[in-house]
């Protein structure tokens, strides 16, 4: 009788499988994650499944800020571009008003002007009312003419703007499929991590809920509030941003409900007095930047190399941030991610 085989432990290859599959952007295959008739292969063990689930969501919410900074570039440009459009409508009823009004020297012209200058002298009667009239005149055709030329490069100026404006919407309406191309990734990865969570006993999903990336918990005790020393908009900020734990994170919202990251951090700076740009990335550049050394409760903390998310740093080595969807606005540690950088708007 052989000897019988031990099923083999779960594989590092098909975990990279996996996640190589999630970052081409693939639907990840059952097979990846269950068993099948053919191959009796192992289920994930609750590590792997946390990694997967953490690495879905860490490509969901890079996704996210880039869909909220599309969006955010077309709301103004939509904006900018009405403008354009009523500034193109006045000038054009200027133009159309000094027309009117050369229309009506024109035919003034015409009706005198079978009879030239010199005659009309001879036969005036009040030569000096004659001479100053003509010489309004000619003053008042040349400065309409230099209205009208004035106005005309300003037509062309306001068409041309326009053209831009509506160049650069129609790009954005091509852009929309787009958008829902990157609303489609994001929802597809959300769903492959509920997927994934949903294979689990409801004891291990709260265990991989309730863990940051370095195995410690988080809080979102929504009874906490702030009671350090900091003073003036960084208190501000941060009485709004306790007030805030555990309302849950909903991509691309900014309040009051739920959250995203940047829209917690822009909501609750907003509370100091200082608005912030939409997304994290533009965040970034929106202050003062500070070594990991100098952090104040206040500031704001980058992480990734592509800064896809941000939270609100309170003191003793820990922020407030909103994490994924699933989860609540919370307190954890700023070393379970990738640190890359403070500001301090």
């Amino acid at each position: 009788m052989g000897t019988r085989r031990k099923p083999s432990p779960p594989s590092r290859t098909r975990l990279a499988f996996v996640s190589a599959a999630v970052a081409g952007g693939g639907v990840l295959a059952s097979a990846t994650v269950t068993t099948t008739a053919a191959h009796a292969e192992p289920a994930p063990s609750l590590a792997e499944v946390k990694a997967q689930v953490e690495q879905l969501n860490e490509q969901a919410e890079a996704s996210i800020e880039q869909y909220n900074g599309l969006q955010e570039r077309q709301r103004k440009l939509q904006a900018d571009a009405g403008l354009i459009q009523d500034r193109v409508a006045r000038g054009q009823e200027q133009i159309s008003q000094l027309r009117t009004r050369l229309g009506a020297l024109a035919a003034e012209q015409y009706r005198t002007g079978g009879v030239g200058p010199t005659v009309r002298l001879m036969f005036t009667a009040d030569p000096d009312t004659y001479l100053a009239g003509a010489s309004l005149d000619r003053l008042a055709a040349g400065s309409q003419a230099d209205a009208l030329r004035e106005l005309q490069a300003q037509q062309r100026k306001l068409d041309q703007q326009r053209a831009e404006a509506t160049e650069v919407l129609a790009q954005l309406e091509g852009g929309n499929a787009k958008l829902a191309a990157e609303k489609q990734g994001i929802q597809t990865r959300l769903a492959q991590a509920n997927a994934l969570l949903g294979r689990l006993s409801a004891a291990d999903r709260a265990r991989v809920n309730a863990q940051s990336d370095d195995g410690r918990s988080s809080r979102s005790d929504a009874r906490a509030s702030y009671t350090g020393p900091a003073t003036g908009r960084a208190a501000d900020v941060l009485r709004f941003a306790y007030a805030q734990l555990g309302k849950p994170y909903r991509w691309g919202a900014t309040g009051p409900d739920s959250y995203d990251c940047s829209g917690l951090t822009g909501a609750a700076w907003r509370a100091g007095g200082v608005s912030l740009p939409r997304v994290s990335q533009d965040q970034w550049n929106a202050g003062q930047h500070v070594a990991k050394a100098d952090l104040q409760a206040g500031d704001l903390v980058f992480f990734y190399n592509d800064l896809h998310h941000v939270g609100i740093y309170i003191g003793d080595g820990k922020m407030i941030h909103a994490p994924r969807t699933g989860k609540n606005v919370e307190i954890t540690a700023i070393d379970y991610m990738p640190y890359v950088g403070a500001v301090r708007p």
